[in-house]
């Protein structure tokens, strides 16, 4: 393997180009917008100071939303979308910090909006090209890191099939060497020689998790060796989340279901919450209250129905809805789902359900920080009494707030659950959702939720 194809690579991560990257990009866009604007390139303090809080915001939203990892082996279409939701954000940050600071006249507004259109593209041109570069790179076989795997034969074959089909990442097998339950003396010195001569910079011990006790007898035996060495457990058959490694009252633990919503990012989440809930609540107060109106006009009983549901952390809160449904007793923890044709749904009921209007209520439960935006759908309890005991890792859900709209409705699975089949692809996709979780994917769900529209076949 030619040292000179992957020095570049590790000697100038993208955690340390990218940033610089998109300063670049802004100065480069102010600079053209103003000459653009003004025909000159002298820009005056104010227009300085601009770019520079619009580069720290870049900065900022980008850090917390993972935009500078790995995103060599983004796909182009994912890094572009992205890119364009980092830039719409500083886009209205700029503007609020703007209006509310009264500013607005020292500042031109075409030169802002050349500012952003300019930079953005530069800053994903650059990506795009340096992404380009190096898939040519390594379909010539450059650029590639030499990985030895070591394990069983099944796990070694899984990790290489994997390695395959992720060309853009960069790895390649330099060697592989089968693993048994005892090995004996003459593995570990067969295993140490061929890792030398195979000239593998890293070294990866593949085994599931009751042969976890030969990974310290590996990596005794590869002491002398300078390649990286990488332990890759087998956790096939458990439900992870959000799984990663950790340190914990100083010691090393593999994070195996926790939330992904911590710290700083459960601040991101709330400001998220409260800002996007705000403007929405005043933009459909209206429609609420002819909502409001419509109900008591068309049939007895209250405006809003209330029931508890479970909340992040098991938690019991109260949720808040339009009802659409005459006023009637259900049996004690019994809940009976709608369905078509259902005689309990009022007429202005069959419309609110149908268009998810029912829902606008659910905003106010966001203010209260008792809900998101974006989440797992709320189920009811008698719900998830019956169907935790069905569907493996369904309790895990609610290890995140709930949301109004998630990833598993704007994919198709609303409405009701009359099979487990039903129920078991909602809850992937809202495991999935809380393993992936970052700002990016909670506005791309907000965006696919408004394009999709809110009207939906499947709810009755």
């Amino acid at each position: 393997m030619d040292r000179r194809s992957i020095g570049i690579v590790e000697r100038y991560p993208a955690q340390l180009i990218m940033p610089g990257v998109d300063i670049f990009a802004l100065v480069v866009g102010g600079l053209l917008a103003h000459c653009l604007r003004f025909q000159s390139l002298q820009l005056h303090d104010r227009y300085w100071l601009a770019m520079a809080v619009m580069g720290l915001l870049v900065l900022l939203i980008n850090t917390l939303q993972g935009g500078y990892i790995r995103w060599r082996i983004s796909k182009i279409s994912t890094l572009l979308v992205k890119l364009s939701m980092v830039w719409a954000i500083v886009a209205i940050l700029v503007a609020s910090l703007i209006f509310f600071a009264h500013a607005a006249g020292n500042y031109s507004r075409l030169w802002i909006g050349y500012t952003l259109v300019f930079s953005f593209v530069i800053a994903a041109g650059l990506r795009v090209a340096a992404q380009l570069m190096l898939k040519y790179a390594r379909k010539l076989g450059k650029a590639k890191r030499p990985v030895f795997l070591v394990g069983p034969s099944l796990q070694v074959i899984h990790v290489g099939k994997g390695m395959r089909d992720a060309p853009f990442e960069g790895y390649c097998i330099a060697g592989v060497e089968r693993l048994y339950e005892n090995p004996d003396n003459l593995f570990y010195e067969r295993l140490v020689r061929r890792v030398t001569e195979s000239g593998a910079r890293e070294v990866w011990i593949c085994v599931p998790l009751e042969m976890g006790g030969l990974v310290r007898s590996i990596f005794y035996e590869l002491r002398y060796h300078t390649a990286e060495v990488r332990f890759i457990p087998d956790f096939e058959g458990m439900q992870l989340l959000n799984h990663r490694i950790s340190e914990v009252a100083g010691h090393l633990a593999v994070d195996l279901s926790v939330s992904p919503l911590d710290g700083v990012m459960r601040i991101v989440k709330r400001m998220e919450d409260l800002v996007l809930g705000s403007l929405i609540s005043l933009l459909i107060l209206p429609v609420c209250l002819v909502i409001a109106i419509g109900i008591k006009a068309t049939s007895p009983g209250p405006v809003l129905f209330k029931q508890y549901r479970t909340g992040a952390n098991g938690k019991f809160f109260k949720v808040y809805k339009f009802r659409t449904m005459y006023v009637h007793q259900e049996p004690e923890g019994w809940v009976t789902q709608a369905c078509p044709g259902d005689e309990r749904i009022t007429p202005i009921g069959a419309f609110l359900r149908k268009s998810s209007f029912d829902e606008l209520p659910q905003f106010y439960n966001v203010l209260q920080g008792r809900m998101s935006i974006v989440g797992p759908r709320p189920h009811a309890l008698a719900h998830n009494e019956y169907y935790k005991d069905i569907v493996e890792s369904y309790m895990k859900r609610h290890k995140v707030k709930p949301g109004i709209t998630g990833w598993a409705q704007v994919n198709g699975h609303r409405g009701g659950t009359d099979t487990i089949e039903k129920m078991e692809k909602r809850v992937a996709h809202d495991l999935w959702y809380i393993d992936s979780w970052s700002l990016g994917l909670d506005l791309k769900i907000i965006f696919l939720t408004i394009i999709k529209g809110f009207f939906n076949k499947n709810a009755y």
